[in-house]
């Protein structure tokens, strides 16, 4: 039995890890060397993750960058929890802290960074939110993983993987400072 897959009779739904712990390093260095030479160096960046696993992304990305550039990229997080159109329709969902940086958002380039973009509305939502905090110069944005289905017109600016999956499949991001482990699998869907 290939052991990317489990046995749904013994361990729930089918799993497929399609990203490993290598595999997020390198596909976050590329996002990290892409914002950089997209922007033409690191000056004025702020990268804002969305919680939950977008922002300790948002951290790897920001220490990649350092590497690269030699500049300290502000980090922070944006909830988006009361801005979110399903409210209503969603189990209701802790609030977290959003971090602005001291600096704010006003005249400076925002990245927002989140693990799986999908049907799109997360990011409206944070769209939404970023414009009750400031006016940024530009809004650019990365995701480690694009699994499509849009329901909005929004797209990447920067990509990990993209990953076509079917609406019955779940992609689940798993990083080491929240899980158990640095991974990417695709759960569910017909076997």
């Amino acid at each position: 039995m290939d052991s990317a897959f489990t046995d749904s009779a013994f361990s729930g739904p089918a799993r497929s890890v399609v990203l490993d712990a290598g595999d997020i390093g390198r596909a976050i260095r590329r996002i990290a060397h892409e914002i950089v030479e997209r922007n033409k160096g690191a000056a004025d960046l702020i990268l804002l993750g969305i919680p939950t696993r977008g922002v300790f992304l948002a951290s790897r990305i920001a220490a990649s960058i350092e590497q690269i550039d030699g500049e300290v990229v502000a980090v922070g997080a944006l909830d988006v929890t009361l801005y979110r159109d399903d409210l209503r329709l969603r189990p209701t969902r802790a609030l977290e802290p959003s971090a602005i940086p001291d600096s704010g958002v006003d005249d400076k380039v925002v990245v927002l960074i989140d693990d799986v973009l999908f049907s799109g509305r997360t990011i409206r939502a944070a769209l939404d939110a970023l414009n009750d905090i400031g006016r940024p110069r530009a809004v650019q944005l990365a995701a480690l993983v694009d699994r499509g289905h849009r329901e909005l017109p929004i797209r990447a600016d920067f990509v990990g993987k993209n990953l076509p999956t079917a609406l019955a499949e779940q992609v689940r991001v798993r990083l080491i400072e929240f899980d158990d482990r640095d991974e990417v699998s695709i759960e569910g869907g017909s076997n």
